[in-house]
């Protein structure tokens, strides 16, 4: 009778427990399948948005050139004052005689001409005479980008089938490039331009030289001030300061400044730096200043975990052999410690590098036309380089900010790879 009564109860505290277990199973299963599908949804967004920077961008580094004998007209150019002659015009005149076409006695079509070519060819042509003035009444070649509404329609983003009055060039230009194109006068490659140039108000002439070497400069600054200062401040915070309520005040203070909007920084240094302290207005110096500002607080919190994560056996064995405070933290604990803090600073340096709201309000989005002369001399950015393409009203100037982006995205991918690279080596080294 026992037997028998305690066999029903046993079978179903059996069937409870494997009840139990499929439900844990089964919600196992499918925190695995949201967390799954949460990647999934991420690089999707990631996909879309990467995809559409380079359908948009990639045809920035596709140039078109063209080609053209030039005969420098004597009676139009003077030898005493070689600055005053239209030289677009001598360019246009010649793609006209290539086209076989003529002008009109108002230069319409000529006008219509230069249109379609970018006026670097009227700048070569007073290059050379400038050089040479002995190339007067000769013909020489030359070759540069044509417009960037021409190349917009070679690459397809300006079709014929839309209508003449939607679109800015109209059918006898749109012919005239085609006829130009056929017969080998134009042709493309490689836009190295794009790299080697600096801002410009012609968008085939725009680069992002003048940028990339702003922010390299800009980052240098920053680097220089932050790192240093951010560092020994995490370390005196963790390993020399008492534990009281003002150093809980600096450290809850610390970590608030790690939070504030990144504009707050840039109304702090136009306050500070240029009108107090008289800073050069859109200098890299003092972007480099408002972005050191910006960093410290990253730089000290990524610090202070990486010093905490050391091992308190090394401080104690150091300080058990007769080392002094000073020598452990700075013989061992530090070293050990740096990979962790190389990789923190890299990265707040990679985040620095793509603010914008700071730079605007110290003045960074100036037109900048040439490479920065020095770290008080003008210069702009790429994030702020973007900014400015893309409000830009000409349509050549938008596949360009996506180009930037482009630029900016292997900047900061740099960036980061170093972060990997030093913090393997420091890793071994110790």
């Amino acid at each position: 009778m026992t037997d028998a009564a305690l066999t029903p109860p046993a079978t179903s505290l059996r069937q409870t427990v494997e009840a139990r277990l499929k439900k844990r199973h089964a919600q196992e299963m499918r925190f695995r399948l949201y967390g799954r599908l949460a990647i999934v949804v991420a690089l999707s967004f990631l996909a879309i948005l990467l995809g559409r920077i380079v359908t948009q961008g990639y045809s920035t580094f596709v140039d078109y050139q063209i080609t053209v004998p030039v005969h420098l007209d004597a009676s139009k150019i003077d030898r005493a004052d070689p600055t005053g002659a239209n030289y677009d015009m001598l360019v246009a005149n010649s793609v006209l005689a290539k086209l076989g076409e003529t002008d009109d006695e108002f230069g319409n079509t000529s006008g219509k001409v230069m249109e379609i070519m970018s006026n670097d060819l009227g700048f070569q042509l007073l290059k050379m005479v400038r050089e040479d003035p002995n190339l007067i009444g000769k013909t020489v070649t030359v070759t540069g980008p044509v417009k960037s509404d021409a190349a917009l329609y070679f690459k397809g983003q300006i079709k014929r089938a839309t209508p003449e009055d939607e679109r800015k060039l109209d059918d006898q230009q749109l012919d005239w490039m085609d006829k130009l194109k056929a017969s080998g006068a134009v042709s493309s490659g490689f836009n190295i331009g794009f790299l080697t140039r600096s801002d410009s108000t012609e968008p085939e002439q725009a680069g992002v030289l003048g940028a990339i070497v702003g922010s390299l400069m800009m980052l240098l600054v920053t680097a220089t001030l932050a790192i240093p200062i951010g560092v020994l401040a995490a370390t005196y915070l963790e390993e020399f300061a008492p534990k009281n309520r003002w150093t809980d005040l600096i450290e809850v203070n610390i970590n608030n400044l790690a939070a504030v909007p990144s504009i707050v920084y840039g109304l702090l240094g136009l306050a500070v730096f240029i009108n107090w302290l008289s800073v050069p207005r859109s200098s890299p110096l003092v972007g480099g200043l408002v972005l050191a500002l910006m960093s410290l607080p990253t730089v000290i919190i990524a610090t202070r975990s990486a010093l905490k994560a050391v091992p308190p056996s090394i401080r104690e064995a150091a300080l058990g052999v007769g080392a002094s405070r000073t020598q452990t933290v700075f013989h061992h604990v530090l070293p050990l410690a740096m990979p962790g803090v190389m990789t923190g600073s890299i990265l707040s340096l990679a985040h620095a590098l793509g603010e914008t709201a700071p730079l605007l309000m110290i003045g960074m989005v100036s037109f900048v036309p040439g490479v920065p002369e020095g770290f008080t001399g003008a210069a702009t950015v790429l994030p702020v380089q973007v900014f400015i393409w893309e409000n830009a009203s000409e349509r050549g100037f938008h596949e360009r900010t996506a180009a930037a982006i482009l630029v900016l995205l292997v900047f900061m991918i740099v960036m980061n790879l170093a972060a990997i690279l030093v913090r393997r080596r420091f890793e071994r080294r110790w």
